[in-house]
């Protein structure tokens, strides 16, 4: 494939090559470029052509390995140069001049113009066409354009997409000199990568594991998290042995555990999507703590205390058929257990990830197996402690 060749032609040449060929000719490229062409593909094709370019890259292939695995980390390691970087003294003349003979025109969407070499606006195409051909670059640009720094990190950079919807965004260093730019749908679709991951990535499973990988590789990912699940369960398992002989005196609670496990997990697993994607979206940098916690606590009452009425008068009714003891101090219990453990699992599915996230973690890794397990001491330990106090 001709170096001279633009990435719109390039696309048309890798669209009619076999899948293999394909990726061979792919792997010789930057990995931006390989994102660019593969974005432009079919679905189905480019997907085909992704599983190539691991077989026919060499092991330090790294630029090919980012762009399969979403390994960047900064704005510089995901820009490419820049397309068109004018003088403000140019004029709308030169500037189409400039266009005419640029090999890459159809990938210019701004203009960023310079003065002394330090970015100091933007032109839109619009704007370039509808002047006159005599005014300059700087009587027709946006002044002071906003710019990423190379080591702005991509987190980062998706936060401010979601408020400056730009198909372009000049990158500069510390001088402000223009050093390269990133396209808009590069950082969306970071986002959805890393939103369509999180699902997996409460439950333990790695964000690199896909329907094709290996089943020793996926044990390897999936089952640490699992021996995890075990610990904690036990911390579960403990609280309930603590109240065996109240569960041995009141049979009917037994019933109503998983009942109360379920409702207040769930509630958990809500808050606990909420704030993830607020993490991933930046949103959290905006929207203060203690009033989400606020926002949670309030919710996980109101829903308690809706599940609560049913649940009471659920067990009321089973601890009548079956001889319990005091049925209708039985139905007070699982009322107040089920409000208290939902206001206590939505605060914990906002903790979690915040948590994981203030020691370095990954927010998003196994959050529902911590959540899990602390659900299930507060809405179980709650609702035994209860029982032995108010029914015993």
């Amino acid at each position: 494939m001709s170096h001279s060749m633009g990435l719109t032609e390039r696309v048309e040449h890798i669209r009619e090559l076999a899948p293999r060929d394909a990726a061979e000719e792919l792997v010789r490229l930057p990995a931006d470029d390989i994102q660019f062409i593969l974005s432009r593909l079919p679905a189905e094709q480019a997907l085909v052509i992704a599983s190539h370019l691991g077989e026919v890259a060499a092991p330090d292939a790294a630029a090919t390995r980012a762009v399969l695995s979403g390994m960047e980390e900064t704005i510089g390691e995901l820009m490419t140069p820049p397309t068109a970087t004018l003088p403000d003294s140019y004029t709308v003349a030169e500037a189409l001049t400039f266009m005419v003979k640029s090999a890459d025109v159809s990938e210019i969407s701004y203009i960023f113009v310079t003065n002394e070499d330090r970015l100091v606006g933007v032109v839109g195409m619009r704007d370039l066409i509808l002047s006159k051909p005599s005014e300059s670059l700087a009587s027709i640009m946006v002044p002071e354009p906003f710019a990423f720094q190379q080591d702005t990190r991509v987190e980062d950079a998706v936060s401010e997409v979601l408020y400056r919807h730009y198909r372009m965004y000049p990158v500069v260093d510390e001088q402000q000199h223009v050093v390269g730019e990133v396209r808009g749908w590069k950082l969306y679709e970071r986002i959805a990568t890393e939103l369509s991951a999180q699902a997996g990535s409460q439950y333990g499973v790695a964000k690199e594991e896909q329907i094709n990988t290996p089943v020793l590789a996926a044990f390897r990912m999936r089952h640490p998290w699992l021996q995890v699940n075990l610990i904690t369960a036990f911390a579960a398992a403990f609280v309930v042995g603590m109240f065996e002989s109240t569960i041995a005196q009141i049979v009917a609670l037994a019933a109503f555990l998983p009942v109360l496990a379920g409702q207040s997990g769930n509630t958990g697993c809500q808050a606990l999507a909420i704030t993830l994607r607020g993490i991933t979206l930046g949103q959290i940098k905006d929207y203060p703590i203690s009033q989400l916690l606020r926002k949670e606590i309030l919710l996980g009452a109101l829903n308690g205390a809706a599940v609560g009425v049913i649940a009471g008068i659920a067990m009321f009714a089973y601890a009548v058929t079956t001889d319990s003891a005091n049925p209708a101090m039985l139905g007070l219990v699982i009322f107040i257990a089920m409000v208290g453990a939902c206001m206590g699992s939505g605060i914990f599915g906002v903790a979690v990830p915040l948590l994981l996230k203030r020691f370095g973690a990954d927010p998003a890794t196994a959050s529902s197996i911590f959540l899990t397990t602390f659900t299930d001491i507060i809405g179980m330990g709650l609702m035994l402690f209860l029982a032995t106090s108010l029914v015993l």
